[in-house]
């Protein structure tokens, strides 16, 4: 278990070290991140609902749904850095029990406002507020763990493998969460509180299995032989000093830093992007004249060719080592067709256009990720990742309600996918004028 009784050649110890993180880590936080991103977002089936039996008009759902993200906002350095401090083992389990509790809650918003005399309007707020702090630093932590146990030549196809979890809970998630809101009337509970209650358990349960499966780091790898954690340990330590020799970064530096927020901007233009589709594209696809059931499947092409697109562009930039144009051209053919979508009244050619704009936001995001670990590690690394993601994810906030004010205001999606477009494009913009270099992400030949 901890032993090997032959020595591997380097290039065999490297891929035979590689192939069993990648075998004991990525399948697991693979299915963590799709149980996070499912309890983040199932809150709009609910609302199918919900927002009539707890008296929320489509302004307070809003308001509700959005405040997720500023609590996100506020609380994601923080649980980062405690993150890089505590160890991912214990912190990530730690978040994947309070949000596991938080989500469940959810289904008991009219007991509890009963209770403490308030609106079920104020509990909703309060709890979606206590949901965006305690899943705070999830994605960023993962993000940053996998910094520790993979190279960075190999970690944008590592982080599109974890992040096809986003597309997939879409693919997958939808029509899960439709069978529970039938469960109404079971056992005296409606159908949106039985989709909050059984969507939490799976988070719960994790957080206990996260507690016992994950390894902080590679030193602590005892399902690792000897040799092959000397040589990842070695490695990614000598990839450390390698970055530090050029520029070494405290946290206060790594948060101020001229290209972490210009990191920051290029991410919130990718994710403006992704929330504007993940809560619109249902309703674009229904005026179309279709089915619910139509509706569902439908509303899943995009993310299909998402999920093929993060896995294959993330592999493509690692194979060339080429992090910019990747991003760049991802972030125009996303752009590129969001824009298009709004010129084609065809249900065909507008949804071959809004595929493409899937293509395009879920291949830059692994890429986009490679930019911040090739110059920052340690606790810098934390924090940077940390305020990058954070501000970032605003748009979760911004986007939609953007989105949705003119919706109500011309009574179109047009000029309302037009500023998101425009939005992805001056990401692309920024992406390709950021000083990056390339060597940092690769030792030189010994």
């Amino acid at each position: 278990m901890g032993t090997t009784t032959t020595m591997m050649a380097p290039g065999e110890l490297e891929r035979r070290t590689l192939a069993k993180v990648s075998a004991r880590l990525v399948p697991f936080l693979i299915v963590c991140y799709f149980v996070a991103y499912l309890d983040r977002v199932n809150v709009g089936f609910a609302a199918l609902t919900m927002n009539k039996a707890l008296g929320l008009d489509a302004t307070a759902f809003g308001l509700g749904a959005g405040v997720f993200f500023l609590a996100y906002f506020v609380f994601e350095v923080p649980s980062n850095l405690l993150l890089e401090r505590f160890g991912a083992r214990k912190w990530i389990a730690r978040i994947m029990l309070s949000w596991g509790l938080l989500s469940g809650l959810m289904a008991f918003i009219p007991p509890i406002a009963a209770a403490t005399g308030g609106s079920t309007t104020a509990v909703f707020y309060a709890i979606r507020i206590a949901l965006g702090a305690a899943e705070a630093g999830f994605f960023p932590g993962i993000i940053f763990y996998l910094t520790l146990w993979f190279p960075a030549i190999y970690r944008a196809r590592i982080i599109g493998y974890f992040m096809a979890a986003i597309p997939l809970s879409s693919v997958i998630g939808s029509p899960v969460s439709g069978m529970l809101l039938n469960l109404d009337g079971a056992l005296g509970l409606a159908g949106w509180q039985w989709l909050f209650i059984l969507e939490a358990v799976p988070a719960l349960l994790l957080s206990v299995v996260v507690f016992f499966y994950l390894t902080d780091r590679p030193a602590d790898a005892r399902w690792l032989a000897a040799e092959q954690r000397t040589w990842l340990a070695e490695r990614l330590e000598a990839e450390r000093r390698q970055r530090e020799a050029a520029k070494s970064f405290s946290v206060m530096q790594a948060l101020g830093d001229t290209r972490v927020l210009l990191l920051a901007c290029v991410y919130f233009g990718v994710v403006a992007a992704n929330y504007g589709l993940s809560f619109f594209l249902p309703q674009i696809v229904r005026d179309f004249g279709l089915s619910f059931t139509a509706t569902g499947f439908v509303t899943a092409i995009p993310y299909v060719i998402g999920t093929v697109g993060m896995v294959w562009w993330g592999r493509k930039s690692d194979r060339m080592r080429e992090r910019k144009e990747h991003i760049g051209l991802a972030a125009l053919v996303a752009g590129a067709g969001i824009a298009a979508s709004t010129m084609i009244a065809d249900p065909t050619g507008k949804m071959i256009a809004l595929s493409c704009a899937g293509f395009g936001i879920f291949a830059a995001l692994p890429v986009f990720w490679t930019l911040p670990t090739a110059f920052l590690s340690g606790a810098a690394a934390a924090g940077g990742i940390a305020i990058i993601n954070s501000i970032g994810n605003l748009a979760g906030f911004v986007g939609p309600y953007v989105m949705g004010s003119i919706k109500d205001t011309t009574g179109s999606y047009t000029i309302g996918l037009l500023a998101i477009a425009g939005l992805v494009l001056l990401a692309m913009l920024v992406a390709l004028s950021l000083p990056h270099d390339g060597e940092l992400e690769t030792l030189p030949e010994p």
